[in-house]
């Protein structure tokens, strides 16, 4: 048996190393066999590296792996109830059920562009209804896979038909803006955004570095919300930035995560983009319904490109399609569906801004009991910054070394730079995490 057992292999090996031309393996002896049993074993894939964990998801990872009953995830940026569990909104399953209750609705292929309603209703969201430029048709809109992918087909578009395809980030910005727009063919230089020492905006140093760049430059805005900060401009601020882009005639590139969600109100949080494109000018805007509209799994977002013209706009439209079919060729149909029954019915829209406004209360008022918890603890430091600071996180100013103590000795888990979700936080567990943060500076003043 054993030996019937062999020669099958043998027969087999010689069988693939026929077919891989290996010469004369069958009669060359064990030892030739032996070999290509190893070479067919080997991954042609065998030095890859091992590539480490996203800054970002990996927290989620570790928290995973962390088998504490008190464990806390603060880094990952979808939104939580009270009792810490992942939010349905009511008016989407009400949406969902409206969809599914259309006996005509089918799974086939949308347009390159996607839905055309949802493009619509899209832009409209975030321009306003009576926006000039929805009216002269000179808004180009896609829909994306969620506010990455419009990043990414936005990045695409601009390095192949922007005559300076460089664009300026924000110190710091969300992770995978560093990712995203080389990767897409734009190369990147930062601006000085963030000030550590006040814990704001440094606005004097940011209107420096954008007089500084060059006549034309793309410049990336946090529309609402600045990730990771939650540090925004007011609105006179917002003007002087505008001023000094318009002047040197620099493109605007919004990134519009969390319309709605920072303030409560739609139509607060747009006011940047809205200033941009009414002073006639042109700008790109990308636009996500995860946070929202808790569409996060369903990744449904979109990319607008306000122009000069409706012609330029229908040209712009085309070559997009072109960067989206080799990408995707067709984005998915039900999130883009859901949103778009939500954006269309008077009933369910005027729904989803009370549970809307919910959602950014509890945040808001998260960060006063967090702020009333360090104060009755006495924790050192200014903590005012929680309380200015917007949306969904919180740059705590705490360093990479308290940061490591406290997922250590209390497992609570955030980014190593401090930046704390928000609305992973509940009444139940505000106390835990000042506990730890009221440890990590005391201990870090004591060793001073």
């Amino acid at each position: 048996m054993a030996g019937t057992f062999m020669s099958a292999q043998v027969r087999r090996i010689a069988t693939l190393a026929a077919h891989f031309r290996v010469p004369s393996v069958a009669a060359t002896g064990e030892r030739r066999l032996q070999a290509f049993a190893t070479m067919a074993n080997t991954s042609v894939f065998e030095n890859v590296q091992q590539a480490p964990e996203d800054p970002i998801l990996g927290v989620t990872v570790a928290y995973n792996k962390d088998p504490s009953p008190s464990k806390l995830n603060l880094g990952v940026g979808a939104y939580r109830t009270e009792e810490g569990k992942p939010l349905v909104l009511d008016v989407v399953k009400r949406a969902e059920q409206q969809l599914v209750a259309e006996k005509s609705r089918n799974k086939e292929y949308q347009a390159i562009t996607g839905n055309q309603q949802f493009n619509k209703l899209s832009a409209r969201l975030i321009l306003g209804p009576d926006s000039p430029a929805i009216a002269k048709n000179c808004v180009a809109t896609v829909q994306a896979l969620s506010g990455t992918g419009a990043l990414r087909i936005g990045a695409e578009f601009l390095a192949a038909h922007y005559a300076k395809p460089q664009i300026f980030l924000p110190m710091p910005t969300w992770g995978n803006h560093n990712k995203i727009f080389p990767l897409g063919g734009v190369s990147q230089k930062p601006y000085r955004y963030y000030d550590p020492k006040t814990r704001g905006l440094d606005y004097e140093g940011m209107l420096e570095d954008l007089k500084a760049a060059p006549d034309g430059a793309v410049i990336l805005l946090h529309a609402c919300a600045h990730n990771p900060t939650g540090v925004d401009p007011t609105e006179e601020q917002w003007e002087g930035i505008r001023k000094v882009i318009r002047s040197k005639n620099q493109l605007p590139f919004f990134d519009c995560a969390y319309q709605g969600f920072a303030s409560g109100s739609l139509d607060k949080d747009a006011y940047a983009v809205r200033s941009f494109v009414a002073d006639g000018g042109e700008c790109l805007i990308s636009q996500s319904f995860a946070k929202n509209m808790g569409l996060y799994g369903e990744r449904v977002g979109a990319l607008n490109i306000v122009c000069r013209s409706a012609p330029v706009a229908s040209r712009v439209d085309s070559q997009l399609k072109l960067v989206i079919r080799p990408m995707y060729s067709s984005p998915p149909v039900h999130g883009a569906a859901i949103a778009a029954a939500i954006l269309e019915d008077g009933n369910l829209f005027k729904n989803w801004t009370v549970e809307l406004k919910g959602m950014a209360d509890r945040i808001i008022s998260m960060r006063h009991q967090l702020y009333d918890a360090l104060q009755e603890r006495g924790t050192p430091g200014d903590w005012d910054h929680v309380l200015k600071q917007i949306g969904m996180f919180t740059f705590t100013g705490l360093n990479k070394s308290q940061v490591e103590f406290m997922t250590r000795e209390y497992h609570i888990y955030m980014t190593s730079d401090g930046r704390i979700s928000m609305a992973g936080l509940s009444s139940r567990t505000v106390p835990h995490l000042a506990d730890a943060m009221h440890a990590a500076v005391v201990g870090a003043k004591s060793k001073v």
